[in-house]
């Protein structure tokens, strides 16, 4: 790999040399390393770009790495992992992607992951998305993910998408059986022209089902967010979307929820807030010796931790 891939890996994967852990790391449109384990699969597909993770039943502690990158422009990159995990296995997925802009054209990564989550198994899936380079050319990010989670699976999704990326459009769609739980984290930062883009369809399609959906954003200058999310319940299940943004600047954010309920025993519940740093936290940590533009970070890392 090259000396970029290895500056993003560190931000995007807290890459710190060759993992003892199955991996595969893709760079412009190719593989730059990969590593299957005793218990975890990874092989190429033959009908199109990207890889089959099979996670054997039972496999328990282990973590597999998947980031990829885009090291210059003029790279549209685009690639579909399909992820089977055994019943009651329990695994840390790291995923990421990085996208660097050297010249005037786009630097793009489109990333399709698709989950089959047997029974009982447990998923934690983290990616975290940046933008690098000085270059002209817009740095795009534009991830799907698809997740089927059979009785009893459960799967928490951490997603970061931490600066640089110019445009991206973020769509996720879950079906969850019977007991079945699915956990979303979204945290975004936007500024400049930025624009991003979240879109989150969940169906809750089994008894006992439950979902809880949290996305927290901040839009400074003049970017643009839209947070759509729609929670469909099809059995007695409990679902709960929570967007919380701050806006700065001439930052603009719309929040766009639908609730959906097919069962008398749905209980289904958003809650959205959009607003301003309060005066008076800035204040307060000015009186403690910060600038600011020192509060106004420091109260931006605290929403976003």
């Amino acid at each position: 790999m090259n000396k970029i891939t290895e500056e993003l890996l560190k931000i995007v994967s807290d890459w710190k040399g060759i993992p003892d852990a199955a991996y595969n790391i893709r760079e412009d449109t190719g593989c730059a390393g990969r590593r299957s384990t005793e218990n975890i699969r990874i092989d190429s597909k033959t009908d199109k770009p990207g890889i089959d993770i099979r996670v054997k039943p039972g496999t328990r502690g282990e973590m597999v790495y998947i980031p990829a990158c885009v090291t210059h422009s003029a790279v549209d990159d685009l690639v579909y992992n399909d992820f089977y995990i055994g019943a009651g296995a329990d695994v840390t997925i790291v995923a990421g992607c990085g996208v660097h802009s050297d010249g005037e054209e786009e630097a793009k990564h489109n990333g399709i992951h698709r989950f089959f989550l047997e029974k009982g198994a447990r998923v934690l899936y983290l990616e975290k998305h940046i933008g690098t380079g000085g270059g002209a050319g817009a740095r795009v990010i534009n991830p799907v993910t698809d997740a089927e989670l059979a009785e009893d699976a459960y799967m928490e999704m951490n997603t970061t998408q931490i600066g640089g990326v110019d445009s991206t459009l973020r769509k996720t769609t879950a079906v969850l059986g019977k007991n079945a739980r699915m956990v979303v984290k979204e945290k975004l930062l936007t500024e400049g022209v930025q624009t991003a883009e979240s879109d989150f369809v969940i169906t809750l399609a089994g008894e006992g089902s439950g979902a809880h959906l949290i996305s927290r954003s901040v839009a400074k200058q003049r970017s643009s967010q839209l947070f759509r999310s729609r929670l469909i319940g099809e059995a007695a299940c409990s679902g709960h979307s929570e967007c919380d943004a701050i806006i700065m600047d001439d930052g603009v954010v719309s929040a766009i929820p639908e609730l959906t309920a097919h069962n008398v025993d749905a209980a289904l519940i958003h809650e959205a807030a959009i607003g301003k740093i309060a005066g008076e936290q800035i204040t307060k940590l000015m009186t403690l010796g910060l600038t600011e533009k020192q509060a106004e970070e420091k109260i931006i890392e605290g929403f976003l931790k």
